[in-house]
């Protein structure tokens, strides 16, 4: 595994390289994570960044008792990948910008009542569903760059003649609420796993999983109708959520905040909006905690983008990438904040998981189109 494993304590580690940015605060988050009562073992990834009281790009163990709050406010982030119909070789860049443009942030209530399932028609927050939402949250259009396991490749199903759909977004406003009902009782005190209050956090906790699906689902599915495109799902992962766990032979609770399930099959790891995302098949391993990174992980705080930024590019140039795809993101302050130089190098973190013996790459993806936002992101 080289030494991309760095343990921090007995029961706190990181996975990187020496080319991997990890920011000493986020460290710090690590070792106060693991003094939470009943914690049994914590590992950050090679995206690991400072959140706001606890690390993003981590996998925490514990036994007992679960923590709500290291799952965080949107329950099911995770990630969806859409085989398209859309031949590379046929695409009108210009046109198919065009057609983006003009997609709304949110559905109208005419295409939510066509295509929600009727079980959902009620749902206090359906007006939420098939919208991306803000953040890092995105939906990016992609085109098999290279292939580097022809054999995973062809096993894949995947088509490289054709765009992939990658789609990147949550529960939206039910896991913030959630979350919100939690800290107004708890604080962020965990819950006594046999408790009340645990059976009914898991029950929502569980609700809003499927919630995020369902949004992914139906994201992929108004993006690729806007183009005049069918595809299939390919893979639908999550990685915001606590679930039962051993570990070492111990039951409890494994909580993933920005760290992607490894034992679940293939996965996409994506980088900024400027650069490549990789396909790669996970090698589950209790070193990671069964887990992986999601991403590139930020590099600068949010608050820090716009002033770094905006006496080089303008908002223009930067819907504009070195890869030369194609950015929509009409909210101003945002499309600073996601930057491709706000983030990590994807490179690294993907060198830092085949270090330690955990991904084997089956391919590398290219950017095509990124959809952030339409206007202010709802």
């Amino acid at each position: 595994m080289g030494n991309a494993i760095h343990s921090v304590s007995e029961h706190v580690s990181y996975i990187a390289t020496e080319n991997t940015w990890i920011e000493s605060k986020a460290i710090q988050q690590l070792q106060i994570t693991a003094n939470l009562p009943n914690m049994v073992s914590v590992v950050g990834m090679p995206d690991l960044h400072p959140g706001r009281g606890y690390p993003i790009g981590a996998a925490f163990f514990s036994a007992q008792r679960f923590y709500p709050a290291l799952v965080g406010n949107d329950i099911g982030c995770g990630m969806s990948l859409f085989q398209s119909n859309i031949k590379i070789a046929k695409l009108n860049l210009d046109k198919f910008e065009k057609q983006l443009l003009t997609l709304s942030d949110v559905a109208s209530q005419e295409w939510l009542d066509e295509h929600v399932p009727n079980s959902m028609k009620t749902h206090n927050f359906v007006a939420s569903l098939s919208s991306i939402g803000g953040g890092n949250h995105f939906a990016e259009f992609q085109a098999v760059d290279k292939v580097l396991d022809n054999e995973r490749f062809e096993q894949s199903g995947l088509n490289k003649k054709q765009l992939l759909l990658l789609v990147h977004s949550g529960s939206r406003g039910l896991g913030q609420s959630i979350l919100r009902k939690h800290i107004e009782v708890h604080n962020h005190d965990g819950l006594e796993a046999a408790s009340k209050e645990a059976e009914a956090y898991l029950q929502a906790h569980q609700e809003a999983l499927r919630f995020a699906e369902l949004n992914r689902q139906l994201i992929g599915r108004r993006m690729l109708q806007q183009v005049k495109a069918t595809g299939d799902m390919a893979i639908d992962i999550n990685h915001n959520l606590v679930e039962p766990y051993t570990f070492n032979g111990i039951d409890g609770w494994l909580h993933r905040k920005g760290a992607t399930p490894s034992d679940r099959g293939m996965v996409v790891i994506p980088g900024s909006r400027g650069d490549y995302s990789y396909l790669v098949v996970p090698q589950a391993s209790e070193v990671s905690l069964n887990s992986l990174a999601h991403g590139a992980g930020r590099k600068w705080m949010r608050t820090e983008c716009k002033g770094r930024l905006s006496h080089r590019y303008t908002p223009l140039q930067l819907s504009r990438t070195d890869l030369g795809s194609r950015v929509i993101c009409a909210n101003k302050q945002l499309i600073y904040e996601e930057a491709p130089q706000s983030y990590k190098s994807i490179d690294t973190v993907i060198d830092s998981m085949v270090e330690a013996g955990l991904i084997n790459v089956i391919a590398r993806l290219k950017p095509v189109l990124t959809y952030k936002t339409s206007g202010a992101c709802a």
